[in-house]
Parts: structure tokens; sequence; C-alpha cells
């Protein structure tokens, strides 16, 4: 059965979609089956999995709305078969917008998403979710389907206060709607080691949420940023680069971790 993960945050440009669409590749690459759910209607993390969004007859749209169920609406990208790292997905375009207006007067709103994904459990080992920054109906979601939260955080200053208020956000999912739902663990993006602020807030972080931190630190990498304008992740894009073996890395952390878990 598959492990359901939101990769979220409430603060925006931290990496939540270089480091779902990284993740699912780097998955995919060690073995694993993945399904990666586009939750924002930017449709960055579709894009960015070698989809295009606006060719999409069905999105997670039409499985909110219960008009399609996943295994209808999920694609592959031919270009990360080629690469050796595919996964499925489950796409998002601009309708999706329109769903948070939909969902407010339907039964279950909160747990569509979750209904949904049960059907195809058994087809996966892991569900990799990308929410959008907001604490939206969406993000609700993505939070109520899920066993546990990957945190991609900066290590400035101003992500930590961010943090407070996401780890607040998970504590009242859990207690009122979703009681599976912890930190899984937080993850170091965009570090950079010559920078002093950047190792005294890793510090804190280890400190303060001792084993709650990955051990794997994604490097500040320039091929990973550039991989999206060619429509796919880094860890196809760029095998070799750094950022790209860092995820690779930290996939097999996620293997390992959830052989704890289970």
């Amino acid at each position: 059965m598959a492990k359901i993960f939101c990769v979220a945050n409430q603060k925006g440009g931290v990496g939540k979609t270089t480091t779902t669409v990284n993740l699912s590749a780097g998955l995919a690459k060690v073995g694993q089956r993945v399904l990666m759910v586009d939750l924002d209607p930017q449709g960055n993390a579709t894009m960015g999995s070698g989809v295009d969004k606006r060719a999409l007859k069905l999105t997670v749209y039409d499985v909110l709305l219960e008009s399609a169920s996943v295994a209808e609406a999920r694609v592959r990208s031919d270009r990360l078969i080629e690469a050796g790292c595919a996964y499925d997905v489950l796409g998002a375009n601009r309708e999706l917008a329109g769903a948070e207006v939909e969902l407010v007067d339907i039964e279950r709103r909160e747990k569509r998403l979750k209904l949904a994904l049960a059907e195809v459990a058994k087809d996966y080992d892991f569900v990799l979710i990308d929410c959008p920054p907001s604490l939206s109906l969406l993000t609700l979601n993505g939070l109520c389907a899920a066993h546990g939260v990957i945190v991609p955080m900066q290590c400035e200053y101003f992500a930590l206060e961010g943090l407070s208020d996401l780890v607040n956000t998970i504590k009242q999912v859990h207690a009122n709607l979703n009681k599976d739902l912890e930190i899984i663990g937080l993850l170091r993006v965009m570090f950079d080691p010559r920078i002093t602020l950047q190792q005294q807030v890793s510090d804190q972080l280890k400190s303060h949420f001792a084993e709650k931190v990955f051990d794997t630190v994604i490097p500040r990498n320039v091929r990973l940023a550039e991989a999206p304008s060619y429509g796919l992740p880094g860890v196809a894009f760029d095998p070799a680069a750094r950022g790209s073996q860092a995820f690779v890395d930290f996939a097999q952390e996620m293997v390992q971790r959830l052989a704890k878990m289970k």
C-alpha cells in the first residue's frame, strides 16, 4: 500500500515543487512506484514532470469533483521513461482554481482526494502531493489524504517563523480531520554552507527537531533551477549535477524511513 506524503510549506518560494518533482524522479530511479499529485492551479509540478498541462483531457480537478477516477486521469511522460525515472502524474491546470468555489457546498469536501487515492493505493509505493503555498481547501484535501508531511525549507530566519505556523496547522488537522498526519521530516534546500547564517539555522533546526531533520541536504544548484524550463526534473535533465545526486540520495533516505515506519 502506498505511503502518501504532502510536500508543504505555507511560505512561498521555498522549493516545494522542485522538491516534489525531483523526489518523485529520484524514487522512480531507485525502483519505487510513484504517483505525483499536483494540487496547485499553476500546474508547475505538472509541467516540470514533462507533461503539457494545456493538453490534459482530465486533471485532479475532475478527480476532486468525482467526474473521473485517478486511474482515468493519470498520465506518464515519455521523456521521463527515456530518462529511466518515470512516474505517474495526476496533473493540474487553471481549471483547478475553480474547484475551491465548487467544493465549498459539497459533502466530504476535504476528503475527496483521500477517497480517490484509496482506489489506487495498491498501485504505488509512494504518492507525493505538491500543495499550494496557502492553507486552502486544496491544501486541506492534501493534508487529509496524507500519512505525513515533508517540509522543504531554506535555512533562513524567516523560514523558522513560517515553520511554526505550519506546525500549528498540522496539529489542527491532526486533531480534527486526520489522526495519521505527522511531520515526517524537514528537508534543508538551497543550502550554501559558505553562509554562516545558514549553518546557524541548520544547527538550530537539528537541536530543536533532532531526528525529524533529514540527513540529506539539497545544495543550491543552477542545474536544478534550469531544469523546469526544459520541462523536466533535475534528476532527468542533468543526472550528474550535485543537486540531482542529492535528490537521489534523499529518495534512498525516504525508502529507508518508510521501511522503519512499517
